[in-house]
């Protein structure tokens, strides 16, 4: 089997964005942020594109998707493998160490 070359958080990443992305394209409710988390999605997948995205760039765009989408429960799933896939990228959210 040959290997691509390709980071595996990356590939991940990806994977998280576009099933986020189809989960919320497919959502029929509306939500008044719905075009902020769709930018930011379109932003993330852009840096996947790119190659390694830096850990505060992914963290910014987590926070900007978690405050338009909220607590929908639907795409709760979703959004936590997004927050999985960035978590790779750096130490877990919420448990930075202080030296």
């Amino acid at each position: 089997m040959a290997d691509s070359g390709e980071d595996p958080r990356v590939a991940g990443l990806g994977a998280a964005v576009a099933r986020l992305r189809a989960e919320l394209d497919a959502y029929p409710a509306q939500l008044y942020d719905r075009h902020a988390a769709e930018d930011e999605l379109a932003a993330l997948a852009d840096q996947v594109a790119e190659g390694i995205p830096t850990t505060e760039a992914l963290r910014s765009s987590l926070l900007q998707i978690v405050a338009a989408i909220g607590s929908v429960s639907a795409l709760a799933d979703a959004l936590s493998a997004l927050r999985n896939a960035i978590e790779l990228f750096g130490e877990p959210l919420g448990f930075q160490g202080v030296n």
